[in-house]
Order: C-alpha cells, then structure tokens, then sequence
C-alpha cells in the first residue's frame, strides 16, 4: 500500500514538473517573439522607459503651467516669467512624441520605420519650436507696447502689426522646415512665392503702403497717442495708430480718420513734443511819446515777464517805426506746453503792461491819420 502511495505521489509529482516545464517553454517560446526585430522583452523595457518618461514630462508640464499662472497674477515681472509663460504652451502631443522617441532608443528598428519615426517627431517638434517661439515673441512684444505707452504714450494698436509681421514670419518659416523634411523641394516653392509676392505687392501697394507706414511711425515715432498734431487744415489730439490709419479727435469734437501713408507724406506739426513755447508779441505807442519815456520801455516789458512764474526772457527792442506807431517787439518763453498755463501767463503780462503804461503817462498807438490843413493866400489881382 505505502509502494502504490509512493508510485502515486512520483507520478503527480512528475506530471507537475513536465507542465511547468512546458507551460516554461511556452513562456520562453512566446517572449522570444520577434516584431520588427526586437522581441517583446526589449518591447516592453521600451514601453516601460517610454511610460516613466511620458510621466514626468506630463508632471513637469502640469508644474510649469501653475507656475506661470501664478507669475502672471502679480503685476512685478519675475526673471522667469518669459520661460516659464513660454514652455507652459507645451502640448501634449510634443510630450509624448518625445516620450515615444527615447523609448525607443533600446530598440533596434529597420531604417525605414526609423525614418518615419524621425520625421513625424521633427514635424511635431517644430511646430512645437513655432509656438514657443510666438508665445515668447508675443509676449515680450506686449511688454513694450505697455512700457512704451507709460513712457511716452506710444500707440498700443501700432504694435499689433510687429506682432502680426513676427507671427506670419515664425510659422512661415516653421512651414518650410516640415515642407523640407517631407522631402518637398522648397527651392521652387520659396521661387514662386516670391514671383506671387510681387503681384500680390502690385495689386495691394496701398495697403501695403500704410503698412509700411505703420511701422515707420511704431518705430521711428514721429507722433504717439496723445499728441497735439496740426496738419495742413486739420488739426486735433491723436487717440490711435492702427495698422491702416491713425485716428485724430479735432478741437470741435469730430474725428478725423487718415490713412497712414497720407499721414507721412504730410507736413507734421507735433505741438505735443513741445517742451516750452516761444511768445513774441509786438505793441505800439504813440509817435508823441518823449524819447526818454521810450528808453525805459524795454527795461518795463523785461521786468514784468520776468515777474511771471515758469517764464524765461530773451529780448525787448524798439523794432522800427509803424505807419501810425512806435513798435517795440518782445520775445519770451513759457516754460511749459500747456497752452492753458500760456494763455494765463500771456494775460498776466498783458495786464501789468497796460497798469505800467498808465503809471509812465504811455499811451498805446491805434490807427488814426492826422490832416494837415494850410491857408494859401489869393495873389491879388
């Protein structure tokens, strides 16, 4: 009974070895599977290497994300700020892309399916770069235009069109890099893009010319927003700059479009780069003024500006003889450009002249004509 036992318990014992034996060999025979050269062991350490890597692009973008918003809530411009605003554009799809192509680094891939590999990651890669690059581009586009308008009022809508000109240029670019690495010769392309530029520059050269325009004034700044400007007929405070035309409020309330070109063609009289303003006036007293009174003049009229704040004198002369008066000409400065603070200034003056004159006994030349009437003697006859 025990020798049956024994022959039993070998028996199962046996048959349970042979199972794992072969249920081993199958295991052996399935990893040793080969698809595209790499056996499903090298498979999955690719998976394994691309998942760990795939997992910490996802955690560093979700981290940079909140970083950059926090940054942007506060007014203060942090150092990283521009990094860290630029790389929170980074997608999803660039992430596992690149996760994919270090995975598979372990692997060992025909040339051809390499080659797909590269150029699908180099398309994704630079438009990943192209966005990147806007974001940057935009962004610091966007502080100067805040910077600028602080400073010196600079118009904001003029640097839309910087942004729009970065724009067109970086994705163009970014075009003709996926279009090379396709394999589309971008030589003829670049070619007949440049023949159809110019019929399209031939057909649109006044759009073009304000666009032009339009950056001449963003960069040269003849003007900005805010400024008094007087143009021919036209005169007003300049309330935008676009990329076609600059808008002026007139003085009687009504706004006067022009086109940017028209704008820079014409003779620009910018009151608001004024840092103070030049006042000459003249005033004439009577030809029965003494000689000695007439001396004292010009030292009166240097007294009284002088008198006034935030002026400056330049000179008092006795400038020639009038048709009806005795002319003496007054130059002085305002120092400011308001032309309120000029107005009150000129009225000052004005009145300690007419109370100065009245206390010397001068008396202000007006048109008048005297005629002079002489008897002629009858010869007798």
């Amino acid at each position: 009974m025990d020798f049956i036992t024994w022959v039993y318990s070998l028996s199962v014992n046996l048959l349970q070895r042979s199972r794992q034996a072969a249920e081993s060999n199958q295991l052996t025979e399935f990893l040793s599977t080969t698809f595209l050269n790499n056996d499903l062991i090298k498979w999955s350490i690719a998976i394994l290497i691309a998942a760990i890597i795939l997992t910490i692009l996802l955690v560093l973008r979700r981290v940079v994300k909140r970083l950059a918003r926090k940054m942007a809530s506060t007014e203060k411009i942090e150092l990283m700020e521009l990094p860290m605003l630029t790389l929170s554009k980074t997608t999803v799809l660039f992430v596992v892309f690149a996760s994919v192509m270090v995975g598979v680094q372990v692997l060992n891939l025909p040339p051809r399916v390499m080659k797909v590999l590269i150029s699908a990651f180099t398309i994704v890669a630079v438009w990943q770069g192209g966005r990147w690059l806007v974001e940057a581009v935009s962004i610091w586009l966007d502080r100067k235009r805040d910077q600028a308008f602080v400073e010196d009022r600079a118009a904001s809508g003029s640097f839309s069109i910087l942004i729009f000109a970065a724009k067109v240029l970086i994705w163009s670019l970014a075009l003709l890099l996926i279009l090379d690495n396709l394999g589309v010769d971008i030589t003829a392309l670049v070619t007949g893009l440049g023949i159809g530029g110019i019929a399209i520059a031939l057909a649109v050269q006044n759009i073009l010319g304000d666009l032009l325009a339009s950056l001449s004034i963003t960069l040269d700044k003849p003007f900005v927003v805010g400024d008094f400007l007087i143009l021919g007929d036209f005169l007003g405070s300049v309330e935008y700059i676009g990329i076609k035309t600059t808008r002026i409020r007139s003085l009687s309330g009504e706004q006067i479009v022009m086109s940017n070109n028209d704008l820079l063609g014409s003779r620009i009289r910018n009151y608001g780069r004024m840092a103070e303003r030049r006042v000459p006036f003249t005033l004439g007293v009577t030809y029965e003024t003494p000689r000695e009174k007439l001396k004292k003049i010009p030292e009166v009229l240097r007294k009284l500006v002088e008198e006034q704040t935030d002026t400056r004198f330049d000179r008092s002369h006795f400038s020639k003889y009038g048709a009806f008066s005795l002319d003496f000409e007054t130059v002085y400065y305002v120092l400011s450009a308001d032309y309120n603070q000029f107005m009150d200034v000129q009225q000052a003056i004005f009145l300690r002249i007419h109370e100065e004159f009245e206390k010397l006994g001068i008396e202000f030349a007006y048109p008048t004509q005297k005629l002079w009437l002489e008897k002629v003697e009858e010869n007798p006859s």
